[in-house]
């Protein structure tokens, strides 16, 4: 996948292996993990499979989380981006298209995922003109509950996981979007 999506201070382009290490670092990371299962990445290897499975998804379905690099410096700072749900249930639903981020933590608070988020929504909507764009959050996950509502998504509702924790359902449609170009 040759794609390159370029912001104010960003560049998002594919994920690949040389992206590891650094991918690494931000996943065994515990703070990174707090509202994700709370099960930071153990070894390299795992961050590797990662990569090659998100490479098939960009074969299977024309997109796919990307590496978020900060243009000032060319530091992976993170993944980004819009993902086709087919391969789980996830509040009742498959088949969807899914926004999503996670950040190395000495990036958060800096305005980098309302960014990115920004393109990703223009991108989505603009140029694969996806019609319903969904995210989910944990409940308790109020930075990224924040973003998704600054940039525009509405809370649709609660609902529990298999571990009966609290996530949040959140969706854009295309029509509602704001900042179309």
């Amino acid at each position: 996948m040759n794609l390159l999506i370029e912001t104010p201070r960003l560049i998002l382009r594919p994920l690949e292996i040389s992206d590891a290490e650094a991918m690494y670092a931000m996943d065994s990371n515990p703070n990174v993990h707090k509202f994700l299962w709370q099960n930071p990445t153990k070894d390299i290897s795992e961050t590797i499979q990662i990569i090659h499975s998100v490479q098939q998804q960009y074969e299977q379905n024309g997109i796919g989380r990307f590496a978020t690099i900060l243009k000032a410096t060319g530091e992976f700072i993170g993944w980004t981006g819009i993902k086709f749900v087919n391969d789980h249930i996830e509040n009742g639903k498959t088949n969807f298209y899914d926004y999503g981020y996670r950040l190395n933590e000495n990036y958060w608070n800096k305005g980098f995922a309302t960014e990115a988020s920004i393109a990703w929504l223009d991108f989505g909507f603009n140029q694969m003109n996806i019609q319903e764009m969904n995210a989910y959050t944990h409940a308790k996950n109020d930075p990224s509950n924040h973003v998704l509502e600054k940039i525009g998504f509405h809370f649709m509702e609660n609902y529990p996981d298999e571990e009966n924790i609290t996530w949040k359902w959140w969706q854009l449609v295309k029509i509602n979007y704001k900042n179309e170009s």
